[in-house]
């Protein structure tokens, strides 16, 4: 197996999911397209990454809505990382994305945990060495 292609998020609307990932966080929209049955197909992913990337999936029954900002029972479940923490932390936090702790630095790297639009948290992490 060559690597992860796609992890699914479920979101309430495509339209500010995507605005959150593109002009918050700074993913790139690799892909918007409509499906015949209403929905659509949308992948983003970090700028300049060419492996795994997000599918925003809008939820679409009431099972799916429940799960909306909580699909990791509260806990940390998606890792960004980047190469340049300090940057990409000050970026983020200016764009308005909104960390629920101060940057930490631990033996494998720093990290600072973050929620998206939803609740869903996150983790921006530059790995050690």
């Amino acid at each position: 197996m060559a690597h992860l292609g796609l992890v699914a998020l479920v979101v309430r609307d495509y339209d500010e999911a995507i605005s959150f990932y593109v002009d918050r966080v700074g993913f790139d929209l690799v892909e918007d397209t409509p499906r015949p049955d209403g929905s659509r197909w949308v992948v983003v992913r970090p700028a300049g990454a060419r492996e795994t990337a997000l599918l925003l999936a809008r939820a679409s029954t009431p099972e799916q809505h429940e799960r909306v900002g909580d699909q990791t029972g509260g806990r940390v479940g998606l890792f960004l990382n980047t190469d340049d923490f300090a940057r990409d932390h000050a970026r983020m936090s200016a764009a308005g994305v909104r960390f629920v702790e101060e940057p930490r630095h631990e033996a494998y790297g720093s990290v600072a945990v973050f929620e998206d639009l939803y609740g869903n948290r996150w983790d921006l992490i530059q790995p050690r060495g």
